[in-house]
């Protein structure tokens, strides 16, 4: 048989399949979706050792293929990152379920009561690369919001993935709902991505998680409304009325608490004001840290180690120990560094001064922007959505980390007693 046509027919089963568990899950009870995120999360922990040594084969794997260090470290999993899953699951378990909402229930001059209940989107496909935790928190986001997932990892996952693609089937079933309602791809076939992508007669929404070109081919060959970011260049400015202290704190860990994320720092901006007191300090951090430091003119001047940047630094997301460093006149010129080189994912500034504060809060539009915190918090977990599907840096539907109440919208409802129009 035709191969194209097996994965059409393979994807068209996969869909038909989700629309009709998504039926099914559209009428479960909260405590049904609860007891299924319990019932995964109590899988997830007995097959512990199980995943360990599934994820140690694509580790392995990997490495023969000569992935970086920064796929690596997305790669992995250890007790750590799946106890993290598993508490996930619980924060999700414990948040309260947005769908059947009504809000905004008013009478009309006419008798009639409008409101808007929130509703699930319907069926969602996630495409994603190496992490395989998105496999359990975008299952779990899905779930509690009453949508049913199709879920596509990466080739470089795919153990990983399997093995939790039935801890999550597991748990389903074991709470009375169909496996199906959360299904992943069984095939490193790209081209069941492009069927997924364009299948809007059963997926209605899909959300790219990955590197720049991913998401890039996604959201221009799909057919199916897309929820995405491209890159994260994020920034910190530090201010010329900062808390020196702080800066330094959160300057470090901006970029080296974890490198090969999304919401790592990329660029430092610095005021001149405050330039030669704290970037000495802060170099001969990073430096420890064996992080590249690359510079304007008035940084490399500062910093004898620091290496001259590019106009291409200001754009990148490294993803790695490299950051830029800039000194700049005041916070005018932040801003406008920020608005020629943001990606409009996190930026944050260091600063005592309200006045700066509320400036940057209101100027700087980006999908999440901080005052006095470090940009290594943008994400669904530390905002407290338990989770997070993806961080969308659109203006539309939903804007940063996507939670719950991003997966769900709102429909019109109209109460009457036999009113008709005249």
């Amino acid at each position: 048989m035709d191969k194209k046509l097996d994965i059409k027919q393979y994807m068209t089963q996969l869909g038909q399949q989700a629309r009709a568990a998504a039926r099914v899950l559209a009428r479960a009870q909260t405590r049904q979706k609860n007891a299924a995120l319990q019932a995964i999360a109590e899988t997830i922990a007995e097959q512990r050792a199980h995943i360990l040594a599934e994820n140690r084969k694509d580790l392995e794997a990997g490495r023969d293929k000569g992935l970086d260090a920064a796929l690596l470290d997305r790669l992995e999993l250890n007790d750590a990152r799946i106890d993290a899953m598993i508490e996930g699951i619980h924060q999700i378990a414990a948040l309260a379920d947005p769908v059947g909402e009504v809000s905004d229930l008013k009478y009309q001059p006419s008798g009639i009561q409008v409101g808007k209940m929130r509703v699930p989107l319907g069926v969602i496909g996630i495409i994603y690369e190496s992490r395989p935790n998105v496999t359990i928190d975008a299952a779990a986001l899905c779930m509690k919001s009453g949508n049913a997932a199709i879920l596509r990892g990466g080739s470089e996952a795919l153990h990983s993935n399997q093995v939790l693609a039935y801890c999550i089937q597991t748990g389903l079933q074991k709470a009375g709902l169909p496996a199906t309602v959360v299904q992943v791809i069984e095939t490193t076939d790209r081209a069941a991505v492009g069927e997924l992508i364009t299948m809007t007669r059963y997926v209605d929404v899909i959300v790219p998680r990955g590197g720049k070109s991913l998401i890039e081919r996604v959201s221009a060959e799909a057919r199916v409304p897309v929820i995405k970011h491209l890159h994260g260049v994020c920034h910190v400015y530090i201010d010329s009325r900062a808390d020196l202290d702080k800066a330094v704190k959160i300057a470090f860990n901006a970029k080296t608490q974890r490198y090969g994320t999304c919401n790592t720092m990329e660029t430092l901006l610095v005021d001149q004001a405050v330039a030669a007191v704290v970037l000495p300090t802060l170099a001969d951090l990073y430096i420890k840290e064996g992080v590249e430091l690359r510079g304007c003119p008035q940084t490399c001047a500062l910093l004898p180690s620091c290496k001259p940047a590019t106009d291409e630094d200001w754009d990148t997301e490294y993803l790695a120990p490299i950051l830029s460093i800039r000194v700049v006149d005041g916070l005018d010129a932040a801003i406008d560094h920020i608005h020629a080189h943001s990606s409009g994912h996190t930026e944050a500034i260091v600063t005592e001064d309200y006045s700066h504060s509320r400036r940057f809060l209101a100027e700087v539009d980006s999908s999440s922007v901080m005052v006095n915190a470090s940009t290594r918090f943008a994400d669904g977990f530390e905002y407290g959505l338990g989770a997070e599907i993806g961080i969308s840096t659109d203006k539309i539907h939903a804007r940063g980390p996507v939670g719950l109440e991003g997966l769900t919208s709102q429909k019109f409802i109209v109460f009457g007693d036999g009113h008709i129009r005249r």
